[in-house]
């Protein structure tokens, strides 16, 4: 079950990602509507910024099942798996962190 969530979200991630470089791809083939069909900074910022929150609210919901289980209310196998859920998901954006700034230090090497 852990491994479908997290394989979801990081899915999630990777498509919508997929879909703005996909639409910046038609904008760029269409010359005069580039502007209008590329991606926004707005779009992409926003894209991350719920991808960070989804991360932010599976760390929480770990943090309450540990408290849970600290209570002697929980049970350790839904402990495992919250943190293993919130581990892999803090793994999964921090690989795309690293190829958005390899992207970055790539295209600022780039001869203008």
């Amino acid at each position: 079950m852990a491994l479908t969530t997290t394989a979801l979200n990081a899915s999630s991630v990777y498509g919508a990602m997929s879909r703005l470089a996909n639409r910046g791809q038609a904008g760029q083939a269409d010359g005069a509507a580039a502007g209008a069909a590329g991606v926004t900074a707005s779009d992409f910022g926003a894209m991350l910024r719920d991808q960070v929150q989804q991360v932010v609210d599976q760390g929480n919901a770990s943090e309450v099942k540990q408290a849970s289980y600290m209570a002697g209310k929980g049970d350790i196998i839904d402990v495992v798996t919250a943190v293993s859920e919130a581990e892999v998901a803090l793994d999964t954006m921090v690989s795309v962190r690293d190829k958005v700034i390899s992207a970055y230090e790539e295209i600022m090497r780039m001869a203008i």
